[in-house]
């Protein structure tokens, strides 16, 4: 069920201050360091080479072939048909290659907030016309790992891509159970038993009917998946995944 949300959209933040800023210090290229097109921290030539994930399976968001490509139906891969997953939907605006190879890492690891609000932009683009959940929910970060850290990916990417979209940020649900090792570590069978009880949602508070899981990278999909199924049990009805890019 699609919530009803406020689609106003907030007023531009590109202010005479702003222009002025841009005008005495253009941005530069967060890739290239050739100068920014269009008022963002990318050039031309970067912003050609995006791999925009525009053709996908519509429940893991895995590139698909474009044969695939049907404007009647929603495509779906082999493995999804087999095994349908816990998300309704899952969006992903790129495919993990140059320059978000670059870009992501920036984010992730080293604090680069203009690496996020470049990705948040392009985000908010590719998911513009995506039905609307009830609020954006970051997949939450175990306290050990964020104390390790020192920073939550997903919260500060679902903060940045939330004012374009109109939408709420609910940070306050979903827990992280267990300390897991890094996916990152883990083949595909190991990721899943790796995340087996890893989330929970808090009781006590009333929980959306439709959210949107926001993360930075989809792999396999193990860890929305478990995210959803917890969310799935405490009675949201809906669970969608939008993640900046989608590993192939």
């Amino acid at each position: 069920m699609q919530g009803t949300v406020n689609r106003t959209r907030p007023p531009a933040v590109d202010g005479w201050l702003q222009r002025v800023g841009q005008a005495v210090c253009p941005p530069r290229c967060l890739v290239c360091g050739e100068r920014g097109a269009g008022g963002r921290d990318l050039c031309a030539a970067c912003t050609a080479s995006l791999p925009w994930n525009r053709i996908a399976c519509a429940t893991c968001a895995v590139p698909l072939p474009a044969a695939c490509a049907t404007p009647s139906a929603a495509a779906h891969c082999g493995a999804c048909l087999r095994r349908p997953p816990p998300l309704h939907a899952a969006h992903a605006a790129f495919v993990y290659a140059s320059p978000l190879d670059q870009l992501l890492p920036r984010f992730k690891f080293h604090r680069d907030l203009a690496a996020g609000r470049l990705l948040s932009q392009a985000m908010a683009t590719a998911f513009a016309a995506l039905p609307r959940p009830v609020a954006l929910m970051p997949v939450a970060l175990h306290r050990v790992r964020l104390r390790s850290r020192g920073y939550d990916q997903a919260l500060e990417l679902a903060r940045l891509l939330a004012p374009p979209l109109g939408l709420p940020v609910r940070d306050d649900l979903l827990r992280r159970l267990r300390d897991t090792a890094p996916q990152s570590t883990l083949d595909a069978r190991h990721r899943h038993r790796n995340l087996h009880g890893a989330f929970g949602v808090r009781e006590g508070i009333a929980v959306p009917a439709h959210v949107a899981l926001v993360d930075d990278v989809m792999t396999t999909g193990a860890t929305l998946h478990a995210a959803a199924r917890a969310l799935r049990r405490a009675g949201v009805e809906r669970v969608d995944a939008w993640v900046c890019a989608r590993v192939s």
